[in-house]
């Protein structure tokens, strides 16, 4: 299994990965296109994805300057779970610089074993909020 940047000839394989996990991404061929979609692949198949936001259309409760990137989602393909997928995904990631994120609480133990910080307070839909940077890990 290995992590890279989505190309177009993906996105049919990335919706259906976001979609099973019932997760709404707008516009995603564009930001396939920017290189904002990292998948995780194994023998051409997509076993994972994850949708990075830059900083300037994260949501309002992330700072810019403190983040490089917002995960606006990340998804495994079911039968792929507690592989490690995930953490490849969010591993890739990192290496932009610090992250961002808000998740259900049913899913911080996985933000938790990434060293993200979660921050006090929740979205407004009720969410968590968390931070990661490199000079915390």
């Amino acid at each position: 299994m290995r992590v890279r940047e989505a190309h177009p000839a993906d996105r049919i394989d990335v919706r259906r990965v976001l979609d099973a996990a019932m997760l709404a991404v707008e516009n995603l061929p564009d930001r396939i296109d920017t290189g904002d979609v990292l998948v995780a692949v194994e023998n051409d198949s997509v076993l994972g994805a994850c949708v990075l936001d830059p900083p300037d259309v994260a949501p309002d409760w992330v700072d810019p300057a403190d983040v490089d990137a917002h995960v606006d989602a990340i998804a495994v393909r079911r039968r792929r779970r507690d592989e490690g997928i995930g953490r490849a995904l969010i591993d890739r990631a990192k290496e932009r610089g610090s992250l961002s994120a808000a998740f259900e609480a049913n899913v911080r133990p996985f933000y938790d074993d990434l060293g993200f910080r979660i921050l006090d307070g929740k979205t407004g839909d009720g969410r968590l909020r968390a931070v990661w940077s490199p000079e915390r890990s």
